[in-house]
């Protein structure tokens, strides 16, 4: 449907119709993804969509809906079109130089409290976020610790300039830095809990993904090289060397991978933790080890 043919129709009907658009084209969440697209033109959340659901769209803003209709449709995740996408109830703003976060890594934050909570003697963790992209993982966490402090890495300045601002948003910056380096280079530690979305998809595996995650997503945060692992054999290590004592591992982990990240763990002599936590689709998501003393 063009922007002309929306032009004078209700709101509702609108959205009605660019989720039957997106339905057709194959799209898994239409109706979801109208909902945002419209609200997103019209400023409006959904108890105002509801409450306006019969104003007619006017004609600039029927063609400014159908200019993100068709990045949609293109295959650009909503996400991406809007700017920022919520991960553990926090609004986060993204870059090009940024992961869109996703559901799945809120079992890292998950697993990461439990094991911090196992071991409570330190009242306020230190924390480190190898990869921090978004700083979604550590700002999630920080919201949950109101005592902790942390420090996110990355290689990129502008996924460090996006996560310092992030932190702004949200009230967390006194508890939070960021840092220019590669994982745990430049880091000394001592930390209570280390936690990582490192890059974990095969080489050869990228040309296979979804276009909203292979077109949009940066190649450097996906690409894990020929088994997907090459990130763990450096990062784990160097988590090894900065944990405290007792200190907690905690990373993200793709399809099949998660005894060959314990086997990484126990090599640079950290103690599996008793088991993986899966993710709603049942893959073991979040591994987990601790320094032992």
């Amino acid at each position: 449907m063009s922007a002309a043919a929306l032009a004078g129709r209700p709101i509702d009907a609108a959205r009605r119709a660019l989720a039957e658009r997106f339905e057709s084209a194959g799209i898994d969440s239409p109706e979801l993804d109208a909902r945002l697209l419209v609200g997103h033109v019209l400023g409006l959340d959904l108890t105002g969509m509801i409450a306006s659901s019969d104003r007619p769209l006017t004609a600039d803003e029927s063609m400014r809906l159908d200019v993100l209709a068709g990045r949609r449709l293109a295959g650009e995740p909503v996400a991406r079109i809007l700017g920022h996408k919520e991960f553990w109830g926090l609004p986060l703003a993204l870059s090009p130089e940024t992961l869109v976060p996703r559901p799945d890594t809120e079992t890292v934050v998950e697993l990461a409290l439990e094991m911090l909570r196992e071991s409570p003697a330190n009242k306020s963790p230190s924390i480190a976020d190898l990869g921090t992209g978004t700083g979604a993982i550590l700002l999630a966490l920080l919201s949950e610790l109101p005592d902790a402090t942390g420090i996110g890495t990355d290689i990129s300045v502008e996924a460090l300039g996006t996560a310092t601002a992030n932190a702004v948003h949200l009230g967390l910056a006194l508890r939070a830095n960021f840092i220019h380096c590669d994982f745990a280079s430049a880091l000394t530690g001592p930390f209570d809990l280390v936690v990582s979305n490192p890059p974990y998809i095969r080489t050869g595996d990228i040309a296979n993904l979804a276009v909203e995650v292979r077109a949009h997503d940066p190649l450097k945060a996906l690409d894990g090289g020929a088994d997907g692992l090459d990130a763990y054999r450096i990062l784990i290590p160097q988590a090894a060397r900065i944990l405290r004592p007792c200190g907690a591992l905690v990373v993200e982990a793709g399809k099949e991978q998660a005894v060959q990240i314990e086997g990484l763990m126990t090599a640079a002599g950290l103690m599996p933790h008793a088991s993986p936590k899966a993710d709603l689709g049942g893959i073991p998501r979040a591994v987990g080890a601790r320094k032992m003393p």
